[in-house]
């Protein structure tokens, strides 16, 4: 195939974009003028969500746990989420326009369609953990986006729960569901007031707890050691507090050879969770 007939980089496509926009201009035609964003409106009610997203909206119709009030939704989202009669749904269906929508979330967010309001999941004790054998806790993370991100992975990983501090933990919302792809209604989320006290009771139920930490002592891959792990995370920039430090069992670094020696948490506890899964695999 020759060069002029392949595909432009969307680089290329920006700059010709620009140059027919210049072009027209200068022959008096009309210049396109992109549409203001919009801004988010009134947030949900007291003791409600809201939750957006096709992957989002999915999976908490299919969670029997989730409480929702109302759906706002277009009819190609409808479709799209396989609804072949929203009146069947034990909640108000509302069909609307995507700008509809735009103007309770924000332009800004990638509703796909598809938003519903609904009571939020209610944190699990820690002494529901059951008897999952691995688990994911975050030590002051506070980004939505990053510990949407976790969930997702801890989904992936087969994690049987996040553990987070009621304080210094973002509550559940549309960003943080929207970045964890549904997997927000397939996890338990076990809220503790003290992390270390939290992770005294993990060492008591069996669990080896490593706390990540990019100047740890040892690699990742030759820590690991019993039938349970709690992988342990701290926040973008500051990494694990003292305290978590010194209750943890262990602190265990990534091996990353490269230049760059630390990752994104959602990133690092994306790798953590795989290694420590096929560890487990191999212990049964």
């Amino acid at each position: 195939m020759s060069d002029d007939r392949k595909k432009g980089s969307p680089k290329d496509t920006h700059y010709a974009k620009l140059r027919r926009a210049f072009r027209d201009q200068k022959a008096g035609a009309p210049v396109h003028r992109p549409r203001p964003p919009i801004i988010p409106g009134e947030p949900a009610a007291d003791g409600l969500v809201r939750l957006y997203g096709l992957h989002t909206v999915h999976a908490a119709i299919d969670n029997p746990r989730r409480r929702i009030r109302r759906m706002l939704v277009t009819r190609n989202a409808l479709e799209r989420l396989g609804i072949a009669d929203p009146a069947a749904l034990p909640f108000e269906v509302e069909l609307v326009e995507p700008r509809d929508i735009d103007r309770i979330t924000g332009s800004d967010a990638v509703h796909q369609g598809a938003l519903i309001e609904a009571e939020p999941l209610k944190p699990k004790p820690l002494s529901a953990l059951g008897d999952t054998s691995l688990v994911v806790v975050l030590d002051h993370v506070t980004d939505p986006h990053n510990v949407g991100a976790v969930l997702r992975s801890a989904v992936a990983f087969g994690a049987g729960a996040l553990v987070t501090t009621s304080r210094h933990s973002p509550t559940e919302s549309g960003v943080l569901a929207k970045s964890a792809s549904g997997a927000l209604e397939h996890i338990d989320l076990i809220e503790v007031k003290n992390l270390a006290a939290a992770l005294e009771e993990l060492h008591e139920a069996g669990f080896q707890t490593i706390g990540l930490d990019s100047e740890g002592p040892a690699e990742l891959e030759q820590s690991f050691s019993g039938e349970r792990i709690a992988l342990v995370l701290g926040a973008e920039g500051k990494g694990l507090r003292q305290k978590t430090r010194e209750t943890v069992t262990t602190l265990a670094r990534l091996d990353m050879p490269g230049a760059i020696r630390s990752l994104n948490v959602s990133n690092a506890a994306a790798v953590a969770l795989y290694a420590a899964r096929r560890f487990l695999a191999t212990r049964f």
